[in-house]
């Protein structure tokens, strides 16, 4: 028997660093959005009494570094369940290092999948608790759509679902780890604090136009991406609403109400970012499909 699960790719809207907490995390307000980029995982039982893992690229562990595999670890031990074996194959197609909670996705669908698999009956709710504890973004990669968290992203509230509209993503050829970017604001701090309670308006109300013209990531405070200038000029010159960084980059995306504009601002991007793609916001953050 084998489950399969889409686990989709997320955007911050907003991120807010509020705080730093005394355990080394740090406490924060993001407006999360799911959108139709997808990671696939297959789950397949082996008897082999282990957890194997196959992935379609070569720089992914496929080791007990993978959060797929800590993931999938961390459900039998919740669960009480023995493993009697399992493989997990995963096929990317969100960006590696993208702040686009691309392992925190896999880490998800795992979860979801082996709940389906072993016939255990965790509710979300009880999915997320222990997907926290392998990382911040798996309980919104679990839950999805559109979503404020709050905590270390631990605390998932419902806003009003973005509506229909068309993302551009544009990735550079580089990576930012998400632990040296903490660490810059924990050395720099931040210079101007973004207008939450402007955004969560404007998430009630559902417009579009003024959503995007609030959109704000304090990690472009005082982290460096590549052609992010030049990015972001190519994309507002054709037409979108708003511009933004997501996580802690360097995915640069831009809010479009016109796939026209969109494809037009694409087909600009192919000089300064190597993955580029226009994708709509999703209501959820797994979906099975086997």
């Amino acid at each position: 028997m084998e489950i399969k699960v889409n686990a989709y790719a997320k955007i911050n809207l907003m991120l807010d660093i509020v705080a730093t907490r005394t355990d080394g995390y740090h406490d924060l307000f993001m407006i999360m959005q799911s959108i139709g980029i997808y990671d696939t995982i297959t789950i397949s039982q082996t008897n082999s009494k282990k957890i194997t893992i196959t992935c379609n690229i070569d720089d992914i562990p496929l080791d007990d570094k993978n959060i797929a595999y800590k993931a999938a670890d961390a459900f039998f031990y919740a669960a009480k369940i023995k493993n009697k074996g399992i493989h997990i194959d995963i096929v990317k197609r969100i960006p590696h290092a993208a702040g686009m909670a691309g392992g925190s996705a896999d880490g998800a669908g795992v979860l979801v999948a082996l709940n389906e698999l072993t016939n255990a009956g965790l509710t979300d709710d009880e999915l997320c608790a222990i997907g926290v504890k392998i990382g911040a973004d798996v309980p919104f990669c679990i839950k999805g759509g559109t979503l404020l968290a709050q905590g270390i992203g631990d605390v998932l509230n419902k806003v009003k679902p973005l509506r229909k509209c068309y993302i551009l993503i544009a990735k550079p050829e580089v990576g930012v780890n998400t632990a040296f970017a903490y660490k810059q604001f924990d050395e720099c701090g931040k210079v101007h604090t973004p207008d939450k309670f402007g955004m969560l308006c404007a998430m009630q109300s559902r417009d579009l136009a003024d959503i995007a013209s609030r959109m704000e990531n304090v990690f472009e405070q005082f982290i460096d991406v590549p052609n992010k200038v030049d990015m972001k000029s190519i994309m507002r010159e054709n037409g979108a609403l708003g511009v933004c960084m997501s996580g802690s980059g360097p995915t640069v995306f831009g809010i479009f109400d016109s796939k026209e504009n969109a494809q037009n601002a694409a087909e600009k991007l192919t000089d300064y970012a190597k993955d580029i793609a226009i994708t709509t916001p999703v209501s959820k953050g797994c979906k099975i499909v086997k």
